[in-house]
């Protein structure tokens, strides 16, 4: 799928593995195919046992060996990890950077030629291969990098392609958007245990209510408020919680923390 190249791992946490168990699920690569770098050895350790794939301590024998880098390291040490790979990059490797507020440009900066990079911005759900991610192109970057790009995040998920200028929004709504569904989900299981529920009945109900509705939003492609009507008969249970809801300000509170997150991504990727 990839015409024999070779994907590297620069860091192998979460988001790494989730990447790595996809890749191998949908059978795009062999495990011999894949390479990953981290400083923990324990982790790399449990990676090779688990998944057989090659693990280095150096993210130069990684990058020399892989012709697509995945660079999935924290924004903070980001910086300190491209300078330790001057001498192994060049514009021969489809670079792809999912830290969430470092630019395609500052990341082609550090290097004299002209690197191909692809940004992405995805989400906690990879793990459960259901992930939400945007990618968008650098300067440099190919069609061909482009589809590299789709095919390793559609293996952990849905992909679209935005413009770099909207990853701010795109971090703002589906990049901290499940931690606003975690808690959602909470307070409904805690609402259910109020009246009466057990909480392991509760929080059930409340995660497959919301899997369910999440579904049936991306099957049927209906907007969302012809849906919530289907649900809301006159005079019943539901239309009297929706105005509950909607005397809490439910709808502007969620908006307000989409756009608040996207304000921070932004300050985070200036500084």
């Amino acid at each position: 799928m990839f015409g024999g190249k070779k994907i590297g791992f620069i860091g192998a946490g979460n988001m790494a593995e989730a990447l790595i168990r996809g890749l191998l699920k949908a059978k795009l690569l062999n495990p011999e195919e894949i390479l990953a770098s981290d400083v923990r050895e324990e982790r790399l350790a449990y990676l090779q046992d688990t998944y057989a794939i090659k693990t280095f301590t150096d993210n130069c024998l990684v990058v020399a060996d892989s012709e697509i880098v995945v660079l999935a390291v924290k924004p903070q040490i980001m910086s300190k990890v491209l300078d330790g790979l001057i001498d192994v990059i060049d514009e021969s490797k489809t670079l792809i950077s999912i830290a969430a507020g470092i630019t395609t440009a500052f990341i082609a900066g550090k290097f004299p030629s002209q690197v191909r990079v692809v940004r992405v911005m995805p989400n906690l759900p990879v793990v459960v291969l259901e992930g939400a991610s945007a990618i968008a192109a650098g300067d440099h970057a190919t069609r061909d990098d482009l589809e590299i790009a789709k095919k390793v995040f559609r293996a952990v998920g849905r992909v679209v392609t935005v413009e770099e200028d909207a990853m701010d929004a795109v971090t703002g709504l589906s990049g901290s958007g499940p931690a606003y569904i975690f808690l959602i989900i909470e307070a409904l299981s805690d609402a259910g245990v109020k009246v009466g529920l057990s909480r392991d009945v509760a929080q059930l109900l409340a995660a497959q209510t919301v899997l369910g509705a999440a579904k049936m939003v991306m099957e049927t492609k209906e907007h969302p408020g012809r849906l919530k009507d289907m649900v809301t008969s006159p005079g019943g249970t539901a239309i009297a919680g929706l105005h509950t809801l909607e005397q809490g300000g439910l709808r502007t509170t969620l908006i307000n923390a989409v756009e608040s997150a996207t304000h921070r991504s932004k300050k985070l990727g200036q500084q």
